[in-house]
């Protein structure tokens, strides 16, 4: 199996290095694209530059918009991997119809895309690198740990609470940004794990908490989660919060009952090694390409050329690329009214955000 990504290895730094790492454990040739390709370039240029042809060409969700000419006709089977799926999710929709194939890293969005007209949408969750875990047991020196970010509008539950549990509570330093080896040994020497998910998405299961329950901590994280639909079951594998101000009373009280918190904790370990490691994501990825991978299930490739048009007009005008989505629009303008009107409202917007920032930058 030979699998060309069209980003750098290193462009995703939390999920692309682990799943590369992955892929070569399993006998894979996976190969990346370098800086150089123009965000619009032809897929047969890319294919040019490969040093083997592909098995399969992968597009990750990642901060180098290259989305290149020709998916629709292409003869090698094409992925979107798409991790963020709840935010703009339609647009994400939309984008997943140029492509064969689309995992998604939360759960239900799969029948969410599947629904929406796109047969080939299956669930990658987020995973952990098993060998950041399996290793000697370390004093659990801290009561609570906590990694992530606080700064931004989306994150006023944890400015809130934060400063709250470190006052009561021995934690590590929470403003602090860390490498995902130095999160998982964060983790391997806290009691508890807190998750306090996204304001406007609080029942992601992100990659944090897969590396709490990796790490034999207890996690206490808020319900609903999307950790329920994985399987893991609250009082079981972890505890649950509905409200924050839940939060103290669960550390307090588990701390106390050192058996049941070990119980809890011993029991996610075991079940998020066993199931959510990204070999076993490998795994299902190379399932699915096995059963599914010689369908052409990208519904684009049944679209008419100014409708596929519009999909890269969309594509670069969110992406920050207007001088891309502007030679898309010039292909098909005036070959359709609806695309072409929409088309030309994409590319407006995406010209007064390029404009408003430019101004931003200047003054």
């Amino acid at each position: 199996m030979k699998i060309l990504c069209l980003c750098q290895e290193d462009n995703h730094r939390k999920m692309l290095p682990a799943y590369v790492r992955a892929f070569r454990g399993r006998g894979v040739t996976f190969s990346c694209v370098d800086w150089s390709p123009p965000f619009d370039a032809s897929l047969e240029e890319l294919l040019k530059r490969s040093p083997e042809r592909p098995d399969c060409i992968l597009h990750f969700d990642s901060d180098f918009p290259l989305l290149p000419q020709g998916l629709v006709e292409s003869e090698i089977p094409n992925m979107r991997f798409d991790v963020d799926t709840y935010a703009y999710t339609r647009r994400r929709m939309r984008w997943a119809s140029l492509f064969d194939h689309v995992s998604v890293c939360h759960p239900r969005y799969d029948e969410t895309f599947r629904q929406g007209g796109h047969p080939g949408a299956f669930l990658l969750a987020h995973a952990v690198r098993r060998d950041f875990f399996e290793k000697p047991e370390l004093q659990r020196e801290f009561e609570i740990g906590w990694v992530g970010q606080v700064d931004g509008a989306i994150y006023g539950r944890r400015q809130k609470w934060l400063p709250k549990l470190a006052a009561r509570f021995h934690m590590n330093d929470w403003k602090g940004s860390y490498s995902l080896e130095e999160v998982a040994e964060i983790y391997r020497r806290s009691c508890v794990v807190v998750n306090i998910g996204r304001d406007d998405f609080p029942r992601d299961a992100n990659m944090r908490v897969f590396e709490a329950l990796a790490s034999g901590a207890l996690l206490i994280t808020s319900l609903p989660s999307e950790l329920t639909d994985l399987g893991f079951k609250d009082g079981v594998h972890f505890a649950g919060y509905r409200a924050e101000n839940e939060i103290p009373i669960l550390v307090a009280r588990y701390l106390k009952d050192e058996p049941a918190r070990a119980c809890i904790a011993n029991a996610g370990r075991e079940k998020c090694l066993e199931e959510h490691t990204y070999d076993r994501r490998v795994d299902q990825f190379l399932d699915h390409l096995r059963e599914f991978g010689n369908q052409k299930l990208a519904p684009a490739r049944r679209w008419s050329k100014s409708r596929v048009g519009l999909m890269y007009v969309d594509f670069f005008a969110a992406h920050g690329v207007p001088s891309c989505a502007q030679a898309q629009f010039r292909r098909f303008a005036g070959r359709g009214f609806s695309e072409t009107m929409q088309g030309a409202t994409l590319l407006a917007k995406a010209w007064m955000k390029e404009l408003s920032l430019r101004r931003g930058n200047s003054g």
